[in-house]
């Protein structure tokens, strides 16, 4: 299977939140999106492409880890584009977390994508399937070269020093936990 094929499946079989309408049309414009475009999971695709990212979470401490963008200069969750090596669409949000975190041992939250989110990015739209990765205990993060800083927040102070799509994320993963 494909990457793209494994997209489309992952969006397919993902039953959006009844409460969030709104999920369930971008997880229809999602797979309009992959139908549409064969490229569509590339960042060479200029009509936007889909990526994976995943909010990194320590249950047990009450708290999550934000990368500060290099590019975009705002507090994240982990992510970004899908890579040609990746088996599947889950493995390219973890792959994305373990590098941005430097946390080795992530895993990601059992019952698929927590959320989606389309935001405009200065390459392109991205199609963000949006996951939650759960930190080992004891895990100590290490900043990577797409990061200004990397630092854990209370899930208190998430609204604080986050956009409306990252606390989003982080509401959603606490209902799931």
């Amino acid at each position: 299977m494909t990457l793209h094929e494994n997209a489309a499946h992952v969006l397919k079989e993902w039953a959006a939140p009844a409460d969030l309408p709104e999920q369930d049309r971008l997880r229809l414009a999602f797979l309009d999106h992959l139908a549409g475009h064969p490229d569509g999971m590339w960042k060479a695709c200029a009509d936007g492409h889909i990526t994976a990212s995943a909010l990194v979470v320590d249950p047990d401490g009450g708290r999550v880890l934000l990368t500060l963008h290099k590019k975009i200069r705002r507090w994240l969750q982990t992510g970004g584009h899908c890579e040609p090596d990746d088996a599947s669409l889950p493995a390219s949000a973890l792959r994305e977390a373990t590098e941005e975190s430097g946390i080795t041992g992530l895993t990601l939250l059992s019952g698929g994508p927590v959320r989606l989110d389309r935001h405009l990015t200065p390459c392109a739209w991205h199609l963000d399937v949006q996951y939650a990765a759960l930190a080992p205990a004891g895990a100590t993060e290490a900043i990577s070269e797409e990061s200004l800083d990397l630092r854990w927040f209370p899930y208190a102070r998430v609204p604080e020093v986050a956009d409306e799509s990252v606390v989003r994320l982080l509401e959603e993963t606490l209902r799931r936990l």
